[in-house]
């Protein structure tokens, strides 16, 4: 009877983590723990599942420093019962290395990567659909910082492993085609981009059906393709699509409608259609803050967003808030350190000397520049 009531706390914790309502989430969340640890004693497994789906939803709203523990302790109850080479305990690496990586920690991700894809090929063979998720997250930790040669062989090994062992037509493959052509996007490869992009989005449209959010994650990766190359006219109408299918898909307060708000707004302000971009934008920010609090990354980029929308309109006193708001916000959730942190700093640079505070505005730049010098 505990066992049943321990899996449907947990069954309901997800359902409601994928709805974006964190705050119930969580509460379920610790039920669902508390279940376990009475039932089960402290050292159980499901004790670590529970904890590892708790620490998730801490990281999804920003607090990190919660989530550690917890993935750590999940890790060492995983690594006590099965021994130090299970798929559970390299399922544990993995997520902590993603809360690294989420953070900027990249130094501290990879080896925990590196150690999950090991345990994930002696314990599976090097062929599993396991092993290509594994290679696909270390190729996103070097496409993160720019170590384009060391993420590109990763990726295409991820998605031949898919393709071989799910079929061309599978879901996950579309997952290895999409962060091929980010990789290629993101070097300014466009025309190497685009059909992945979009046989990416064929694979998610045949499978999910044509109102499935991965779609909507799809057509707003192809428009923002078509965005970084000025091409706005073909950008926006998939923008909206995207934004549609969200609103449908997820209601109108997900923290993916926030991202399709913002994208779209970037879109406007990037043709000087200020008047359209700012409710979005602010639409936008009332959904993450909501979703989030007050104090997480996406809300800072949603508030640095605004700010520079002001700026570029010459609204500074209404920008300078926000930009100082941002700047403590990332500040305090991901480090003194972040290239986040770097952006902001930059932004509020940009400020003062259009402000006639070449002082303050050099010091923040040069601030600005030894972040951006750290070897990641």
């Amino acid at each position: 009877m505990a066992g049943i009531e321990w899996e449907t706390l947990n069954d309901e914790a997800m359902s409601l983590y994928r709805q974006g309502r964190y705050d119930r989430a969580i509460v379920v969340a610790l039920e669902a723990l508390e279940v376990a640890e009475k039932t089960r004693g402290p050292d159980h497994p499901d004790v670590a599942t529970s904890l590892s789906n708790l620490a998730l939803l801490y990281a999804a709203q920003g607090q990190y420093a919660q989530a550690e523990p917890l993935y750590n302790r999940s890790l060492a109850i995983d690594e006590k019962a099965y021994g130090p080479n299970h798929p559970d305990v390299a399922t544990d690496l993995n997520n902590l290395a993603t809360l690294y990586q989420t953070q900027g920690q990249y130094a501290r991700a990879e080896p925990l990567y590196k150690r999950s894809l090991a345990i994930w090929k002696k314990a599976l063979g090097p062929d599993h659909p396991d092993v290509a998720r594994s290679l696909n997250n270390l190729a996103e930790v070097y496409r993160a910082q720019s170590q384009y040669a060391q993420a590109e062989p990763l990726y295409k090994r991820s998605l031949a492993i898919w393709e071989k062992a799910l079929g061309p037509d599978h879901p996950d493959v579309a997952i290895s085609l999409n962060n091929l052509a980010e990789l290629y996007r993101t070097q300014g490869q466009y025309a190497q981009a685009e059909p992945f992009y979009k046989r990416s989005l064929a694979i998610w449209k045949k499978a999910l059906g044509p109102n499935h959010p991965n779609v909507a994650t799809s057509l707003n990766n192809l428009a923002a393709l078509y965005d970084t190359q000025g091409q706005y006219a073909q950008a926006e109408p998939l923008y909206k699509r995207s934004l549609a299918i969200r609103e449908k898909a997820l209601g109108p307060d997900h923290p993916d409608v926030a991202q399709s708000l913002n994208n779209l707004a970037a879109l406007y302000q990037a043709q000087g259609q200020y008047a359209q971009a700012e409710p979005l934008y602010k639409r936008s920010l009332a959904i993450d803050e909501k979703t989030y609090g007050l104090n997480h990354p996406a809300v800072a980029t949603d508030l640095n967003n605004l700010a520079v929308l002001y700026q570029a309109q010459g609204q500074y006193a209404q920008a300078e808030p926000l930009c100082k708001r941002a700047l403590a916000m990332r500040e305090k959730a991901l480090g003194t350190d972040h290239p986040n942190v770097a952006q902001s700093l930059e932004n509020l640079a940009a400020l003062y000397k259009a402000t006639n505070r070449a002082k303050e505005a050099e010091a923040l730049k040069k601030r600005a520049e030894a972040i951006r010098a750290i070897k990641r």
